[in-house]
């Protein structure tokens, strides 16, 4: 099992309506607004290293006001 950190970035006032989106998308096994450089952080599981790239770029990318992104693999 692959752990990850997805750190997303939102255009102005897409926080809350992306959250519940993000929320509901599969792979994602926690989300929550923070303060920061980042607007929403995604806790994503997956079987394998290139499911994370699937979640990120296929389904957290794709959705209307997300900016950017920035994938953080859990070691331990």
């Amino acid at each position: 099992m692959v752990h990850a950190f997805i750190m997303v970035k939102t255009a102005a006032g897409k926080s809350e309506g992306l959250l519940a989106e993000i929320n509901g998308l599969e792979s994602v096994a926690d989300a929550h607004i923070v303060a920061g450089n980042y607007d929403i952080i995604a806790e994503v599981d997956v079987p394998e290293i290139y499911d994370v790239l699937q979640a990120v770029s296929s389904s957290m990318q794709g959705l209307d006001g997300v900016t950017n992104t920035k994938t953080y693999i859990a070691m331990g």
